[in-house]
């Protein structure tokens, strides 16, 4: 999520699980696929003490369970997919306001709910791109793991997209209106993506 929200209206924690509830019954939403759903589910007491790669590999595969849901600009929270929102740039697709119709997630919104999910709560980043990169620790290139978080930038656009690295060079990410959520094989040897990566961080850990 590009600029940071303001005066938009939000909705309730009950209302957000309504809302999934029902995006799930109707078969919008995927439910979590059996990998994630025994990596989330496992006892939250032992989430702060696993090592970053265990942790990481969560992560991945908590974005995994949430291909093909559309994307929402402003969507998605600590609970999952949710309804999103317009400004008056973003969220509309052929004129039609569609953040405020859609069940889904923008790039950020993804980004902390899998976050979130995966550490059961012990790791929570804001709803904005740059708080996720000012609250994550650098990470080479050359020491990608899963669950890193994959940053790009333009003159035009400073840190306006994030990624989930999962392994292998591929990137799961939730890019505009009108687009699912999706993976990309070798993301960094994609000249759109190349072109405009600003970098790698590693939620949970020290930032000094």
């Amino acid at each position: 999520m590009e600029p940071q929200p303001s005066g938009r209206d939000q909705a309730s924690g009950v209302r957000r699980r309504r809302m999934l509830g029902l995006a799930l019954g109707a078969g919008l939403v995927p439910a979590l696929g059996p990998a994630a759903q025994a990596a989330s589910d496992a006892p939250p007491e032992t989430a702060g003490s696993l090592p970053a790669a265990a942790l990481g590999r969560r992560v991945a595969a908590v974005a995994a369970s949430q291909l093909g849901v559309p994307y929402a600009w402003g969507g998605g929270d600590r609970l999952g997919a949710s309804l999103g929102f317009c400004d008056e740039d973003n969220g509309w697709l052929n004129g039609v306001c569609m953040g405020e119709k859609t069940v889904g997630f923008d790039c950020s919104g993804l980004s902390l709910y899998c976050w979130y999910r995966a550490s059961h709560g012990t790791v929570e980043l804001g709803h904005y791109t740059v708080a996720q990169f000012n609250l994550s620790a650098p990470v080479e290139r050359d020491a990608l793991a899963p669950g890193d978080l994959l940053f790009f930038s333009r003159p035009d656009a400073p840190l306006h997209h994030v990624g989930i690295h999962v392994g292998e060079g591929a990137m799961i990410h939730a890019e505009r209106t009108g687009t699912l959520v999706a993976r990309v094989e070798n993301v960094l040897d994609v000249p759109r993506w190349a072109g405009e990566f600003a970098g790698a961080r590693r939620p949970g850990q020290p930032t000094a």
